[in-house]
């Protein structure tokens, strides 16, 4: 098969070579891939110990062609959407891919593969931040870096539960952020978007979620006193902390199948919204990886296999 590999741990370039197949184990099931999400980390996110060349990718959707012994909740056949975060075996960056039982949700009939492919990181990493941000009804959130693929979805999810957001982005972003839910918007190269917020939020807001990295520092600025700041990108320990805020870094954490599952049927239901900027074509991936790595993308960008 055709597949998007690391060819060794010392070199992060990713080559499309002709590689073998994987073969499934027994909780496990073969999957024709009909498109990959494109991730920022998809580069270099691989385990510690592996074989080369590494088939990279973490998230996709596709069609069931094979199943293992213990795979008893789904049929060959069937159109999944899977993870396949830190596989020895590799990653989604393929024609084919193998995945746990356990990482695999039924792609609703409404849903195209390539929507379906946008999904899991995106949509796990939302529904943990708003379970770090843990507010109600008329709080107060800004979201620094809200145009991507984690902050649209944590501006849904945030507007369902009757939480006020103010969202920084480039101004090109502001009205479809707005679409989305924003209350109030900032573009990060005003030099009085801090003030703006400020005064938005009647002194301070409640929350700060800091997405994008480096913008922590900036953040908590504009909480109140005794906020939260929450970082997502892991600068939480360049933050000093002050005037009794809590910097916290969001943590990862083990979701059941139904969470992902309620979020996919909202998704479906098109109360919850999936915005992709960009289809690429599969000998284009590369190109993908590199725009979002250069984290102004717009929403997810996702890989077709014809």
């Amino acid at each position: 098969m055709k597949a998007f590999v690391r060819t060794s741990i010392t070199t992060q370039e990713v080559e499309l070579q002709e590689v073998d197949i994987p073969k499934i184990q027994a909780d496990k099931v073969l999957i024709k891939i009909g498109a990959f999400g494109v991730g920022i980390h998809d580069r270099y996110f691989i385990p510690s110990e592996v074989s080369f060349p590494y088939v990279i990718g973490s998230e996709g959707a596709g069609t069931i062609i094979e199943k293992g012994d213990e795979v008893t909740d789904f049929n060959i056949g069937e159109k999944v959407i899977f993870t396949t975060i830190l596989q020895i075996q590799g990653g989604s960056w393929a024609e084919y891919a193998i995945a746990k039982q356990s990482a695999l949700i039924r792609l609703p009939n409404n849903l195209s593969v390539e929507q379906g492919a946008s999904i899991p990181i995106a949509g796990k990493t939302a529904l943990e931040c708003i379970r770090e941000i843990n507010s109600n009804n008329g709080d107060t959130l800004f979201i620094a870096g809200a145009s991507g693929a984690i902050g649209t979805m944590v501006i849904q999810l945030a507007k369902e539960k009757g939480i006020r957001i103010s969202a920084s982005a480039s101004a090109k972003n502001h009205d479809y952020m707005k679409s989305l839910g924003a209350e109030h918007t900032v573009d990060y190269n005003d030099p009085a978007w801090i003030i703006k917020v400020k005064e938005w939020s009647n002194g301070g807001v409640d929350t700060a979620l800091a997405i994008q990295p480096g913008t922590g520092s900036d953040s908590i600025k504009l909480v109140k006193d005794g906020g939260l700041l929450i970082t997502v990108s892991g600068d939480s320990q360049t933050v000093i902390p002050e005037r009794n805020i809590e910097v916290r870094q969001m943590g990862h954490q083990l979701f059941s199948n139904e969470e992902m599952i309620e979020l996919i049927n909202k998704i479906s239901q098109d109360k919850i919204k999936v915005v992709i900027e960009r289809e690429f074509p599969f000998n284009d991936a590369v190109e993908a990886l590199k725009k979002t790595e250069t984290r102004s993308a717009r929403g997810k960008l996702v890989v077709k296999i014809n």
